[in-house]
């Protein structure tokens, strides 16, 4: 186990829902998904092939007409049908832009169904391979299409996804956990000082600072992207948010500050062939991965009743995971204390 902040990190509301907190995916057994596959007219041919993801539950088969797809069940309570759908209908507007993003199937005039009180989708499902952050071919092309992302983006806003937001990520997050107990006793305190230390000067930074904001895709990580015959392929928009273009770049950085430095070169020579990037922006990226290693944290104790949580993460929670989390919080107070990363001439 370590401290890197984990790749997939849903951007969950943390205000307290009973619902929420006990629901477990029990009812959700093979039985039912092949159900619901099949009440859209689509017949598996293989069985199910579970994909990574804890938040919904995804999974990839092949149907008697040589079709792959992957069908993705949505954690109940979490978004609305509104917010759903406007995901969806972004998704599609964008594959209309003939950028190469993974799109919800359009069954019977729907792209959200229903069956035993669950929502689901269908996608095809999009072939490739990962892609390579430190391949700076791969990384000058992804940049190329997040800018066409953020063009078409930036043209109106979301009505109904939540934007992205400190109180959300951060004080929320932070509030979870002082509230959960989970945290154990013997290093509480010096978590819960240093951690509100981080939160306090983050905040204080993004307050500093206002930008515009677009529709981001909200979790682009490198998992987020696969790398195809024809190039990149995006996949995943459940965590489609408003907020700072920034957003959509910070986590393809990797390594130490000359490694970004490079990536960051590659990745805006790309971006601004399309969309114009202002480097203002990032002064946010400390914060940013400072919000997101408050809300990881929260997140996991959230959804610790789900059986699947402790089985992929069993390294959590422990006195040595937050002895870890308390050193990670220390870094991350002194990465907010340096010059942020800077490129000379954009």
């Amino acid at each position: 186990m370590s401290n890197r902040i984990e790749e997939s990190v849903p951007q969950v509301t943390l205000t307290p829902n009973q619902q929420d907190a006990s629901f477990h995916y029990q009812a959700l057994t093979p039985d039912l998904i092949l159900d619901a596959i099949e009440s859209l007219g689509v017949f598996p041919e293989t069985g199910l092939l579970a994909l990574n993801s804890y938040e919904n539950r995804v999974y990839q088969f092949r149907c008697d007409r040589g079709n792959r797809y992957v069908v993705k069940f949505y954690r109940p309570h979490r978004w609305s049908e509104a917010q759903i759908q406007e995901e969806h209908d972004y998704a599609l507007a964008l594959a209309a832009e003939d950028i190469p993003i993974a799109v919800p199937s359009i069954i019977n005039g729907k792209t959200l169904h229903h069956y035993q009180g669950y929502k689901f989708t269908l996608f095809p499902s999009i072939g490739g391979r990962a892609f390579e952050v430190d391949n700076l071919d791969q990384l000058e092309s992804v940049g190329r299409f997040i800018g066409r992302i953020h063009q078409y983006a930036s043209k109106q806003p979301f009505q109904y996804r939540e934007p992205l937001s400190s109180k959300i990520l951060g004080d929320d997050a932070l509030a979870f956990l002082q509230d959960s107990g989970q945290v154990s006793e013997g290093i509480s305190q010096q978590f819960f000082t240093v951690a509100e230390q981080v939160l306090d000067k983050a905040k204080g930074i993004i307050s500093a600072h206002s930008f515009p904001t677009i529709r981001l895709h909200g979790d682009l990580h490198a998992s987020n992207i696969l790398w195809t015959p024809d190039g990149p392929g995006f996949v995943d928009l459940d965590d489609a948010r408003q907020g700072p273009a920034v957003q959509d770049i910070w986590m393809m950085l990797t390594g130490d500050r000359q490694q970004r430095l490079l990536q960051l070169d590659v990745l805006l020579e790309g971006y601004q062939e399309f969309y114009d990037f202002d480097q203002r922006e990032l002064k946010l990226v400390e914060p940013l991965r400072a919000l997101r290693m408050l809300h990881y944290n929260a997140w996991l104790t959230k959804r610790w009743q789900d059986p699947a949580f402790p089985m992929n993460f069993p390294w959590f929670g422990d006195i040595k995971y937050w002895e870890q989390q308390t050193l990670a919080f220390k870094e991350q107070l002194a990465a907010l204390d340096e010059a942020p990363l800077s490129l000379m001439g954009y």
